[in-house]
């Protein structure tokens, strides 16, 4: 189901507070901030030509996501940097002044950390990030899992040091119960969904997803003319969509929100002209994405720069992990998880649709920007849905694309 942006604010300039958070200014100060990590370095740029020949689009990118500070996924953008940044803020009203992440290693700071303990709830990727960013600080971490996640994502959380607590329900229930008893423990939340007064801190993590952006830019020869991105809550689109209009306005690519047809709180909110929450039905495999309840901070920005919402079934997820792991024409292979596919089904879908080509203006001069937002987060359950490892899948890729040498010069 495709469906195009009627909303009142679409075209709307972004409030000031997000116009402000997803700034030029604020994504260079994501990247001032990555540069101190040791694990930092610019994910690959993959580039589809076979695909884009077959499906009539004049070129297909794919960030590579996969390969994100060894996190699996672009959320090792978010969490991450948000719980850093906290700790740095923290210790910096205590010693009164303003720090930066090449102070994380002094004694004050390291003392403030410890005393300092961040929470969230997750499907598995977004607890990681958190996990690890309060491992590199030595901060205490508490990660809320529900009953969906798998015991090998819990299993990767867990490696990082932090204490998990499995909710029963769905991933709308686990955000509920870690608010609560954070809220009695005075735990820090660093949540990548939004609700009334709690907003600041999503705005964080989103903020940290900006680099993806900066980094493809440069790594791109032109700019995209649309872009095809999944969501859950809606951060990572949402990041993405409103960046793209602070930096080009008017000019910016197409935008379209890919969702679940099982989980398609943007998509719904987006035909009522308001956040809706879904009814929690049957799960989808795009476990990543399960969310029934939509970030206010990304719909608020979603609804102003978002162009067309549209639903993909899991039998098109799962299509997708195959076609990237056996890829046509000689492209390169790519390991998607069940949820990192989700934007190349959509264009798919709109490209198998001449309305939807018509709608989306998806024209054989298009030029198509997509993230892979995880790898094999799961690799069990990759290994059962695509018929191989992932190692095998990585193992087809004898000599690296033109692109990948160049995003890791």
């Amino acid at each position: 189901m495709l469906l195009l942006n009627r909303h009142t604010d679409y075209c709307a300039p972004l409030e000031a507070s997000d116009a402000k958070m997803l700034s030029v200014e604020g994504a260079r100060g994501v990247e001032r901030f990555l540069a101190h990590r040791d694990d930092y370095k610019a994910t690959p740029l993959v580039s589809l030509p076979g695909l884009a020949r077959e499906i009539g689009v004049a070129s297909i990118h794919l960030k590579d996501e996969g390969h994100r500070l060894g996190l699996g996924s672009f959320k090792g953008l978010g969490g991450s940097y948000a719980v850093i940044r906290l700790v740095l803020e923290e210790a910096g009203r205590r010693l009164g002044r303003v720090l930066d992440a090449a102070e994380l290693q002094l004694p004050e700071v390291i003392a403030v950390a410890r005393g300092m303990t961040v929470s969230c709830a997750t499907d598995g990727n977004h607890g990681k990030s958190v996990a690890h960013g309060a491992q590199l600080v030595g901060a205490k971490c508490v990660i809320f899992v529900h009953s969906g996640v798998s015991g090998e994502r819990i299993s990767a959380i867990a490696r990082f040091g932090a204490r998990t607590i499995r909710v029963s329900g769905n991933y709308d229930d686990s955000v509920a119960e870690a608010s609560r008893v954070a809220a009695d423990n005075g735990w820090i939340i660093v949540s990548d969904t939004s609700w009334p007064g709690y907003e600041r801190i999503p705005g964080i993590v989103m903020q940290g997803y900006t680099a993806l952006v900066s980094e493809a830019l440069r790594q791109l020869s032109e700019p995209p003319t649309h872009v095809f991105v999944q969501a859950g809550v809606g951060g990572v689109a949402a990041a993405i969509a409103g960046h793209f209009w602070v930096l080009a306005g008017d000019n910016r690519p197409f935008f379209t929100v890919v969702e679940p047809s099982r989980a398609a709180c943007l998509f719904e909110s987006a035909r009522a002209g308001h956040p809706v929450k879904v009814e929690h039905g049957v799960p989808t495999v795009m476990a990543m994405l399960e969310c029934y309840d939509p970030s206010l901070v990304a719909w608020r920005i979603l609804s102003r720069a978002a162009d067309a919402f549209m639903t993909v079934d899991d039998e098109d997820a799962i299509g997708v992990m195959k076609l990237l792991a056996n890829p046509v024409d000689g492209d390169h292979a790519v390991v998607a998880g069940e949820s990192g596919g989700a934007g190349l089904a959509g264009l798919l879908k709109v490209a198998s649709n001449q309305t939807s080509r018509s709608m989306t203006g998806l024209g054989q001069n298009a030029r198509v920007f997509l993230i892979n937002t995880e790898g094999a987060t799961d690799p069990h359950l990759y290994e059962e849905l695509v018929g191989v490892t992932p190692a095998q899948v990585t193992g087809r890729n004898i000599v690296p694309t033109w692109d990948e040498k160049t995003s890791e010069s």
